[in-house]
């Protein structure tokens, strides 16, 4: 059985199959040649880890973001931000961080997030005279807020994954996600004011009033999904299903961007989008249920508690690890294979799920941009059409800035925590 579920992913994980592949091919080895129970488990436990209201929300969220980045509503909110921001030091960059932390509370999709913000702030950055690595590792960067700030993909997945409520999830990452976003502002400010760059415009009352007045709509989104899910009138789900109908009437009534045809096109990316991610889901279900039927997670409660780990040397060697892991994986194919080894551990040394989760989904938004095979560097470097080279410099002190952040936040677990019990207390 050591063999099925352990040499045989890590094998094809080096050789380069998708995770899904991995998953499934283990988990099948493991059913009939160790366990010799008939494919028909397989096939059950495939629809059955996907069989949860929470998932549906995945696609909810995902085609609200596609529609509501295929018009100006980008253009909107760095026009808002950037009017409030006025003639702060490196103001469009802590632009670049405000915008991204905002669209994040619309899309919750990273990648999109770096493209949509790309490709406005970048050319605006390089004419006001930011150094090209900078503007290019600060746009990588910030998209990674957008798995912290609710609404989170990541989390929901997390939440089916380890059986903890989605809407504690989003409360909890409200506080870290805004510590991010004001950490990375303050360092802009402060290198704009060291290098002598990036100078603002005077604040203009007026011209600020109408750049609201603009985006108003597009600030609507948040605020309907989050005050929906925390005034108790909607579920994360129904939240989803209702952004999709605003930002359907937004794009195609108020603002008049999107044809019948370019929503159709919205809808089948974001069917192509969600199918990657539920096969994952389904086969990682697979993998989980196969490890928790051989007393995988419990066996490695029973090794932690024997070797007397404390919760704070548990938490560092799990932060290790999931930077890691972080590297080489996606955050979804990361949370669905560790879960149902960490999670357990980490309920019997007595650490909040709640609280775990974010570090888990910290841990996992830097591994989004961090060198090597960061999914956001890829997508910069195609957006922004420049070299790795110039990213890979520019990325290097936010991830500095996101492991400072890492560190308050699973060594001080009211910062995660506090979000959650003002809403839920």
């Amino acid at each position: 059985m050591t063999f099925a579920l352990g040499v045989i992913p890590v094998v094809l994980l080096l050789l380069g199959f998708p995770i899904f592949l991995v998953l499934l091919s283990a988990a099948s080895v493991a059913l009939v040649f160790y366990m010799h129970m008939p494919l028909a488990a397989l096939h059950q436990n495939l629809f059955g880890s996907i069989n949860a209201y929470a998932l549906l929300a995945i696609p909810y969220f995902i085609f609200a973001g596609e529609l509501m980045g295929r018009g100006t509503v980008a253009r909107r909110l760095v026009d808002f931000v950037q009017d409030g921001v006025g003639s702060v030091r490196g103001s469009l960059g802590v632009t670049t961080v405000g915008v991204a932390t905002i669209f994040g509370a619309i899309s919750g999709v990273s990648a999109a997030t770096v493209a949509t913000i790309g490709k406005i702030m970048y050319p605006s950055m390089i004419n006001a005279g930011y150094p090209h690595s900078f503007a290019a590792g600060l746009i990588t960067a910030v998209g990674a807020i957008d798995i912290i700030i609710p609404p989170s993909i990541p989390m929901i997945v997390y939440g089916a994954a380890a059986q903890e409520s989605v809407p504690r999830l989003y409360a909890a990452g409200i506080v870290p996600g805004l510590l991010i976003a004001l950490i990375i502002a303050g360092y802009v400010v402060w290198r704009a004011k060291r290098q002598n760059f990036g100078e603002g415009k005077p604040f203009n009352a007026s011209r600020f009033m109408r750049s609201t007045v603009r985006s108003l709509w597009a600030l609507g989104a948040p605020a309907i999904i989050l005050g929906g899910i925390y005034g108790g009138i909607f579920s994360p789900t129904e939240a989803a299903a209702v952004a999709c109908v605003y930002a359907g009437f937004v794009a195609m009534v108020i603002f008049r961007e999107l044809s019948v045809g370019e929503v159709i096109e919205a809808a089948a990316a974001t069917v192509r989008f969600t199918a990657q991610i539920l096969v994952i889901v389904a086969c990682a279900g697979v993998f989980a249920w196969l490890l928790t039927v051989n007393q995988v997670p419990a066996t490695l409660v029973s090794w932690i508690k024997y070797l007397e780990v404390t919760p704070w040397q548990f938490l560092l060697v799990v932060n290790v690890l999931l930077l890691i892991v972080g590297c080489f994986l996606d955050p979804l194919s990361a949370i669905l294979l560790l879960t149902p080894l960490l999670v357990p551990i980490a309920k019997a040394l007595g650490i909040d799920t709640v609280h775990f989760g974010i570090v888990f989904t910290v841990n996992l938004a830097i591994g989004l941009f961090h060198p090597p095979f960061g999914i956001n560097i890829f997508v910069a470097q195609s957006v922004l059409g420049i070299r790795l080279e110039t990213i890979y410099r520019g990325i290097l002190p936010f991830v500095l800035l996101y492991l400072i952040a890492l560190v308050l936040i699973t060594y001080v677990p009211d910062i995660s925590l506090i979000g959650m019990r003002l809403l839920f207390n």
